[in-house]
């Protein structure tokens, strides 16, 4: 179940952005979507059910091409505009990825850029480069199924996608439940046009100092390495990418595919060092 506010201005859009979120867990998992439900609070004596009907048909039509089945919903009167779905699908348990088998030699991959909780924050002041915004659009309302399916194919193991918990966040999960530490590129992470120069000028959410708090317990910064790329590491994902731990092996091959697959910013941005606490080294480059 994934419901939040919008994050772009346009209904139809968001809509589908909501439905794009919505199923990445069970992508994220080497699952396939099923069906859905929507869940949707409305201001509905303030706002056009114009705009309500908008996000409905931008959600059930990425839905549609996502070969999910929305069979119902619910909707309640609020005071702010909410919505998403609680989607039921299907996974093989014996190709079921999950975050706690990451091992040493593993190359850590990353399918989308990030910065999508940094430039929602500068829209909402006026900051937010062009170029960046229509970047992040596009990218939230990308279903994870191209690369759900390549990293399926590869017989991966683990793998998680990125949520409000950012980088981070999830970077960190992964570390702690398979006991391994990490090294992670900061210059290697895709990230939206824009987003690191409005890091660098302190336009930065609450929500990356929530996740600063949480998982920076986890982070080292190596020397020479910027504030700006741990503060990107804390940036609050919506529709974010697959965050996949592959066989060094394997790894050419995965990103070929997810290339052909059209995931075009599909990188490599780190690696599993050793066995040990839950860690994560922030070097700049590898």
């Amino acid at each position: 179940v994934d419901v939040f506010t919008p994050v772009v201005d346009d209904p139809y859009v968001f809509g589908q952005i909501a439905a794009a979120n919505s199923v990445s867990d069970i992508y994220a998992m080497g699952g396939r979507p099923l069906t859905a439900l929507s869940i949707i609070a409305f201001p509905i004596e303030r706002l056009s059910p114009r705009i309500m009907n908008r996000m409905l048909q931008g959600g059930i039509d990425k839905l549609r091409e996502a070969g999910t089945a929305v069979l119902g919903g619910h909707s309640i009167k609020d005071k702010e505009i909410k919505f998403g779905f609680a989607v039921t699908g299907v996974v093989r348990p014996d190709r079921m990825t999950v975050n706690s088998k990451a091992r040493p030699g593993d190359l850590l991959i990353l399918t989308k850029p990030v910065g999508t909780g940094t430039l929602s924050f500068a829209r909402q002041i006026g900051r937010a480069p062009a170029r960046g915004l229509a970047e992040a659009e596009r990218s939230m309302t990308e279903l994870n199924r191209a690369a759900a399916e390549a990293m399926t194919a590869a017989r991966v193991t683990t793998a998680t996608d990125i949520t409000g918990f950012g980088l981070a966040g999830h970077l960190s999960e992964l570390a702690v439940q398979s006991g391994v530490e990490l090294e992670v590129y900061g210059e290697a992470i895709p990230v939206f046009d824009g987003v690191l120069d409005l890091i660098r000028d302190g336009v930065i959410s609450g929500a990356v100092e929530r996740n600063r708090e949480y998982a920076s317990a986890f982070v080292r910064r190596a020397r020479g390495v910027g504030e700006d790329l741990e503060t990107l590491l804390y940036d609050p994902q919506t529709s974010g990418g697959l965050l996949i731990a592959v066989r060094r092996s394997k790894a050419p091959a995965l990103l070929s595919a997810l290339k052909r697959k059209g995931v075009a910013c599909a990188a490599v941005i780190g690696r599993v060092t050793r066995k040990g606490p839950g860690r994560i080294i922030l070097k700049k480059n590898a």
